[in-house]
């Protein structure tokens, strides 16, 4: 039953909640996606989904014909309403000529979502609020050539087990005006002229299970056929240029065991790093394209390398250089954002909690020991001792914290770590202990004597310290952030911290008849934020439209990839 064109943006009305961006230096999202992750990765280590999917039907994917076949990908979507609408609206439109392009360009009769449909975490109601309602609202009903949806999962989409993803996506249910068809979490496509679309499931970088590869051997792939290889990350880029190949070994394999000999690979695509990357090795003859840009917030491009050498030197297979043809958005653009963040506190208010609180507890610490160090009667060594374990314990703490945080993007094995926790914990100390003694010195030597001094510096203690101090506390982080994506490190959360929702787009491709192949990159330098209802427009129509219309654009040229 077709739902009614909703009147207003009302939950009510939608069907849905429109969902803000997700704050990812909240307390909250901290803990509860740090344990989904950990969740996650023992589930996938002992009940694996991948390996039951193999006794699931198997169905022959196949999308265009001799006359060709548009077709579009978008990944990293699901994140908060207005982003995720701004490009779903765009996938949406019968047609589309963005800034650049020489012709309107049809919608697409096939897309592909590549990875991390939804944020922070998998869920039935995040899917429905952050990702199917979103879409359901672009095009709500499916026109006479309905096109088709397929998804690759991604890590987020992983935190449950892939539970809800295979429901969303693999029972073949309508996703608002988009059918889809595929009954596991990887799939394989026939297109026009000998092409063929094989999507993945690598999560957690572990050997692929059988039954997928037999899955992928099975489809009828012949020499002289050419694959668009989907994957759920970029693993050419650290393989590429630091020599981290855990998770392009997976790959290499794949390509080494499924691909026949006389098949070409001449694209891979992924999503995960949100931004939109593009590297061409013309000897290898081989395009490696990310484009995360679907709605999450938007990722540095200043810190990708300029060449890659792929496969590693440990491959059987020869190397190749691989050069950085576009970014998006460009160097100089991402420098600037970089230094966003320092607007930090203001963007995470919920992070002051926990600045407020640790400067709070180390405080107090320093304080105890300061107070007991003065007491006249506890001058021994192991009233000393006694009097400073707090400050040491909570310090200690404080430094592994920031082992933990660094390790996000530091090498493991490198004990750089070790190191940049160092670096970031000791501001934050020196502010607790400088606090500290400023309030020692305060109540001893500028207020005067007695109760009315215990008061006055209680209650400057228990107002400025979560406040003043906590701000201070938050962009000492901020500054950290900076700092540390200039030595190639954390650039990840100094742009996860600012939540950056314009920059976003995807990619619509087009195979003509000859069976060439043409990649448009389509981007929003701005997205919309003020959404009208329309609720006389026709069954197919979206169901918010934009105040101000939305002004695509083409990154470059088109790229282009010939038949051989």
């Amino acid at each position: 039953m077709e739902r009614p064109r909703p009147t207003d943006e009302s939950e009510k009305q939608l069907g849905f909640r429109k969902q803000r961006p997700v704050r990812w230096l909240d307390p909250r999202v901290l803990i509860r996606t740090g344990a989904q992750s950990m969740m996650a990765g023992i589930f996938a280590a002992f009940a694996d989904k991948r390996e039951l999917q193999g006794t699931l039907e198997t169905v022959d994917h196949r999308a265009g014909d001799e006359t060709g076949l548009w077709f579009d990908f978008v990944a990293d979507l699901g994140d908060g309403f207005d982003a995720t609408y701004s490009v779903a609206s765009l996938l949406a439109a019968p047609t589309l000529q963005p800034e650049g392009a020489d012709q309107p360009l049809p919608r697409g009769q096939l897309l592909v979502m590549g990875g991390d449909q939804v944020y922070p975490a998998a869920a039935t109601t995040a899917y429905e609020e952050r990702t199917k309602g979103v879409y359901r609202a672009a095009l709500p009903v499916a026109p006479p050539d309905a096109p088709k949806l397929y998804a690759l999962p991604g890590n987020h989409d992983w935190y449950d087990g892939l539970t809800s993803f295979l429901r969303v996506f693999a029972q073949q249910r309508n996703f608002g005006g988009w059918d889809t068809e595929q009954t596991r979490s990887y799939f394989a496509i026939k297109l026009p002229s000998d092409w063929w679309l094989f999507a993945i499931d690598t999560q957690f970088d572990d050997y692929i299970d059988k039954p997928q590869l037999d899955y992928f051997r099975s489809v009828g792939v012949l020499p002289g056929h050419k694959v668009i290889l989907c994957t759920s990350k970029p693993s050419w880029v650290p393989a590429g240029s630091n020599g981290k190949t855990k998770g392009y070994d997976t790959i290499e394999f794949f390509l080494r065991e499924v691909i026949p000999d006389g098949a070409t690979v001449p694209l891979m695509l992924t999503g995960d790093k949100h931004h939109f990357a593009h590297y061409e090795s013309r000897a290898a003859g081989r395009h490696l394209i990310t484009c995360g840009l679907g709605g999450a917030y938007l990722a540095n491009t200043h810190r990708l390398p300029e060449s890659l050498t792929l496969p590693p030197a440990s491959a059987p297979t020869p190397q190749q250089t691989y050069g950085l043809e576009a970014r998006y958005p460009d160097k100089p653009v991402s420098w600037r954002l970089a230094g966003g963040v320092l607007r930090l506190p203001w963007l995470n208010r919920a992070f002051l909690l926990l600045t407020g609180a640790l400067q709070t507890v180390m405080s107090l610490a320093v304080l105890f020991g300061l107070g007991e160090t003065a007491d006249p009667t506890r001058q021994g060594s192991f009233s000393l001792v006694g009097a400073w374990a707090p400050t040491a314990i909570v310090a200690a703490v404080l430094y592994l914290a920031g082992v933990a945080f660094a390790r996000l993007d530091v090498p493991k094995k490198s004990g750089a770590s070790w190191w940049v926790g160092l670096v970031h914990a000791v501001p934050h100390l020196g502010l607790s202990a400088g606090w500290a003694f400023f309030l020692h010195w305060l109540h001893g030597d500028v207020l005067p004597a007695g109760e009315s001094a215990d008061w006055w510096t209680f209650a400057i203690f228990v107002v400025l310290t979560p406040t003043l101090i906590g701000v201070l506390d938050a962009e000492i982080v901020a500054v950290y952030l900076w700092f540390a994506s200039l030595g190639g490190f954390n650039s990840n959360e100094l742009f996860a911290a600012q939540r950056i929702e314009d920059h976003k787009g995807f990619l619509r491709m087009h195979i003509d008849p000859k069976g060439t192949l043409r990649i448009y990159p389509i981007v929003l330098e701005r997205i919309c934020r003020d959404w009208d209802p329309d609720p006389s427009g026709a069954p197919t129509d979206p169901w918010l439209t934009p105040e101000k219309p939305l002004e695509p654009k083409l990154v470059g040229t088109p790229i282009e990839i010939p038949r051989p």
